[in-house]
């Protein structure tokens, strides 16, 4: 994590940074908050400020807001003056480091604000696969395209890649293509000249030289625009960057990792994205499965989100209960980890008693994780949705083949063993059917003779 201290460096501010060098924090140091600005600005990242609370932090971060750098800001003291603590928070700063610090208190600080911890976590066969693969190609210097719904953990699968990467001790910079409006994404990648367009002041340095060396992620590119695409493709191409109102081109070395939760060869066919763009991004494709095709994975992020929220929250590491692990273990999770990982963080600030049960995981809007609990209170279209629902996600897993052999089997016993009634209803001729089940017979399975309801084997496959 890149710290960047704002202030004069007096003797117990220079413990505090010896103390966050301790916990791998590599901090440079300015006096002054237009000095703090003017460095982000020539591409002197951070990922954290720490400011005296004696510098005008409001000032601080409205002038890096006019700039689009937003660093979040910790304010820190010597004299412990309440009255300045506050007002640093209330223009802004995120946390109040009291000087002279506790170097428990400084990690606590540079591990909740920057949210640096975000380690890629998996017991599923499924997503363990992807892991392989990922580690194959981490020191590569090929450009990757991470795909997968949203709150899969594509940025987190990035950062991965550039952890295991030669890259690893050069800088990691995220571009969210999707948060930033067309006409300011351009300088917020390739930078801008004093004077190059109105409210230009300076010379901002964009993304691609500020991860020179480094990782470069564009997350969502898909929203890109298609003007944008182009200088894009000859940025990865030729390795130079034009900024904004610039006269000559800028070197730059660094790896492009991309992400994306929309079919990116459907949006070629589509005319909204460049065909050669998308070559240039996907030398390598992760695709991440949803959590729904990686049930394994439930339970461990359910007990790694827990230890993180109860330490963060200051409360107690409570343990799943059995029904809170058949209930995260039913629920479909839409949004991914991201929904599991806010579920948990409110179910340890619900939970009451020794574990954390069933009814502490609830959804945003303070409902059951369930949904609808069937019973006279439900009405015929919430039973039908439940009873769909459950239906449905009891297919989630199971191959084409599987599928298609438990259709086969429930339809010959819902018509009591009748081959010709189940053909038809199956859209499949009767000699097809009767292959299928010799099939099936062969395998070990037991099949139901007709109009009897008995289970039998080959022979009651192939009679009529």
């Amino acid at each position: 994590m890149r710290l960047l201290v704002v202030g004069r460096l007096s003797g117990q501010l220079a413990a505090a940074v010896k103390m966050a060098m301790a916990h791998g924090a590599k901090v440079s140091h300015v006096e002054r908050t237009d000095q703090a600005t003017e460095q982000l600005r020539r591409g002197q990242g951070a990922d954290l400020l720490m400011v005296d609370y004696n510098l005008d932090i409001g000032a601080l971060i409205a002038a890096n807001d006019a700039e689009r750098i937003f660093v979040p800001v910790v304010a820190c003291g010597v004299d412990n003056d309440a009255d300045k603590a506050a007002a640093a928070i209330r223009a802004g700063a995120k946390e109040f480091i009291p000087l002279p610090p506790d170097a428990d208190l400084i990690a606590a600080v540079l591990a909740a604000v920057a949210d640096d911890e975000r380690p890629l976590i998996s017991a599923d066969p499924s997503m363990q696969a992807v892991i392989k693969l990922a580690d194959q190609v981490a020191r590569s210097e090929a450009s990757i395209l991470i795909t997968g719904e949203s709150g899969v953990g594509k940025e987190v699968m990035a950062r991965y890649l550039h952890q295991h990467s030669k890259r690893a001790e050069r800088p990691f910079i995220s571009v969210n293509c999707a948060a930033i409006p067309d006409n300011l994404l351009e300088s917020e990648l390739f930078g801008h000249e004093k004077g190059a367009f109105t409210g230009a002041v300076a010379r901002r340095i964009g993304k691609f030289e500020e991860a020179d060396g480094g990782t470069l992620l564009l997350d969502e590119i898909s929203e890109m625009d298609a003007r944008l695409q182009a200088k894009l493709l000859r940025a990865i191409q030729e390795r130079v960057i034009d900024r904004v109102g610039g006269t000559k081109p800028v070197p730059v070395n660094i790896r492009i990792i991309a992400t994306s939760n929309r079919d990116l060869a459907k949006a070629v066919a589509e005319g909204v994205f460049r065909e050669d763009l998308l070559y240039r991004l996907n030398v390598v494709n992760l695709r991440l499965p949803s959590l729904r095709e990686r049930p394994g994975d439930v339970a461990v992020l359910a007990d790694h989100f827990v230890k993180k929220y109860a330490a963060a929250n200051g409360v107690p590491v409570r343990p799943l209960s059995q029904d809170a692990r058949r209930a995260l273990a039913a629920h479909r999770w839409p949004g991914n980890v991201r929904e599991l990982e806010n579920a948990m963080h409110r179910a340890v600030l619900l939970a009451v008693g020794a574990e954390i049960d069933a009814e502490a995981i609830r959804l945003p809007d303070g409902q059951p994780l369930t949904g609808v609990i069937a019973g006279s209170d439900a009405g015929p279209a919430a039973r039908a949705a439940q009873t769909a629902d459950a239906v449905s996600r009891a297919y989630v897993g199971q191959t084409v083949a599987q599928m298609e052999k438990t259709l086969i089997l429930d339809t010959l016993s819902h018509c009591l063993g009748n081959r010709t009634h189940a053909a038809n209803i199956l859209g499949i001729s009767i000699r097809t059917l009767r292959n299928k089940l010799n099939e099936y017979a062969d395998e070990g399975t037991q099949i139901m003779a007709p109009q009897t309801g008995i289970a039998t084997t080959a022979y009651g496959a192939n009679a009529a």
